[in-house]
């Protein structure tokens, strides 16, 4: 504002504040609450509205408090709303992380049943080269094998597992 602008508006008093309330409290309310669709949240985010009228009456005139009110409390509701949305996502991340981990745990619980209806070698094998990461000459030392064998009996072993993970009723 120029300096003369300045010098022409008042600032406000405690009772234009005061009528600044009985005025303009229910249009700000029905106008948040028409875009927030949640009655206590609106009256929050008015309430901060006129919280900061009230901190800044001294640089507000009052002929341009209803603009000011409508203003900040617009930019309150932005907020919130953007709020809400973290928190929901926030929410909708935990849920997902929570049916994830129980699709882990399902998984896991499916694969051990897999891996037991295994032979001895070729669970050893799947261990050996799938979990630990040996290659084909180590597991060939660790289990006395030629790394040919290992490779024709891991794959069998694969082929065994695949079978077992491909039907239905051993993964429901």
């Amino acid at each position: 504002m120029s300096e003369i602008a300045q010098k022409t508006c008042h600032r406000m008093t405690e009772k234009e504040y005061n009528k600044c309330v009985d005025l303009y409290s229910d249009n700000l309310f029905r106008f948040i609450v028409k875009n927030l669709e949640h009655a206590e949240d609106s009256r929050d985010v008015v309430q901060n509205a006129f919280e900061i009228l009230w901190k800044h009456c001294s640089d507000v005139p009052f002929e341009k408090a209803k603009s000011y009110l409508f203003t900040v409390a617009y930019h309150n509701m932005i907020d919130h709303v953007r709020k809400v949305k973290r928190i929901t996502l926030v929410e909708e991340f935990k849920e997902e992380a929570r049916v994830s981990e129980q699709k882990v745990h399902n998984a896991r619980n499916v694969i051990e049943k897999a891996l037991k209806k295994l032979s001895d070698v070729q669970r050893s094998l799947i261990l050996l080269k799938d979990y630990e990461g040996y290659s084909y000459e180590e597991i060939g030392e660790i289990m006395q094998l030629n790394p040919s064998q290992v490779k024709v009996y891991l794959h069998r072993a694969r082929a065994h597992l695949k079978e077992y993970l491909v039907r239905m009723e051993n993964v429901i």
